[in-house]
């Protein structure tokens, strides 16, 4: 089986629980790390699927590596090879495919609730489940591009997740590990501080509040949504 492409942007943002998935199916995978000046790759079809992880940056930014990602998430999606994005990743998808990228209404930052629209297309990667809680950490959101579906929503971001053919785009994080959680709250600490008043934001003593229980629980969801995107790697 040809290798799955992880792309990471930032030391922190990692593939995390996606990882463990990972090796626990049996799938062999490669960590670009393009914070580290790696190069991203030029032929999406050296590879079972795409994936984008998440950053601090935007998608917006004038950054050298941003029009490569963006021309290998086209390439990929026109060459059928599976493409999943984690929030960063989702924009920059949503983005490739022709969608925009703007400030969202408040920022999320913390645990909070997703809603699974009731549709076929939420069906096939979500099953029977209707809502969940995830974590969130973002200020910005995308549009749908044309062709995509929304699959879920929350109260203070209308586009959680959309699905394009074998395509997923979360802006919530399913591939959160404690190790993560705990690494973000320290790293980004002035941020948080600063940001208490947004009714999206919770503290780090919040997050961490019932964490293994609720890892627990989203990795379930995890499961669900990367077993859904790998049954589509060519064989």
């Amino acid at each position: 089986m040809k290798p799955v492409a992880i792309l990471r942007y930032h030391r922190n943002e990692g593939p995390g629980y996606f990882g463990a998935y990972l090796d626990r199916k049996g799938v062999p995978w490669t960590l670009i790390r393009v914070d580290e000046r790696e190069k991203v790759p030029g032929d999406p079809q050296a590879f079972s699927g795409i994936v984008c992880m998440g950053g601090p940056m935007s998608a917006n930014d004038d950054l050298p590596w941003i029009p490569d990602v963006l021309g290998l998430v086209r390439r990929a999606v026109d060459a059928e090879v599976p493409v999943l994005g984690h929030c960063l990743g989702s924009q920059l998808m949503a983005r490739a495919l022709g969608g925009t990228v703007t400030q969202n209404p408040v920022k999320e930052i913390g645990w909070g609730r997703v809603d699974v629209v009731d549709s076929d297309h939420a069906r096939h990667w979500f099953g029977d489940l209707r809502e969940f809680e995830s974590f969130h950490w973002h200020g910005e959101t995308f549009t749908l591009p044309s062709g995509a579906t929304r699959l879920a929503s929350s109260a203070h971001c209308a586009n959680q997740a959309f699905g394009l053919g074998p395509h997923l785009a979360m802006q919530c994080h399913v591939e959160m590990t404690e190790e993560l959680i705990r690494a973000w709250c320290r790293s980004a600490r002035e941020d948080l501080e600063a940001s208490q008043s947004s009714p999206g934001v919770q503290s780090a003593d919040e997050m961490t509040v019932r964490l293994d229980e609720r890892l627990a629980a989203l990795h379930e969801v995890a499961d669900r949504l990367y077993d859904r995107w790998i049954e589509r790697f060519a064989s």
